[in-house]
């Protein structure tokens, strides 16, 4: 009778993966917290409905990955 060890996976590339990806969203977190507190860079004077189209676009998206992460909106359930 043989007996095998079962072996706990290596999740060192893994964990590694993992940890670039949180490294890149905080990067990509802390560069449009900075954007937004400057008016994603359009004075009030100068705001037309392009910028609002733009930045609903952006609105979308962000509503989008937060309702993935969250369950929550489309991805609810």
């Amino acid at each position: 009778m043989s007996t095998q060890r079962h072996r706990q996976p290596d999740n060192n590339d893994a964990l590694a993966a993992f940890v670039a990806a949180k490294a890149e969203i905080d990067t990509m977190l802390k560069r449009l917290s900075a954007f937004s507190d400057d008016h994603f860079d359009v004075a009030p004077d100068d705001v037309t409905w392009g910028h609002v189209g733009n930045l609903g676009h952006v609105l979308e998206r962000l509503r989008q990955a937060s309702d993935f992460i969250f369950q929550e909106g489309d991805c609810a359930g």
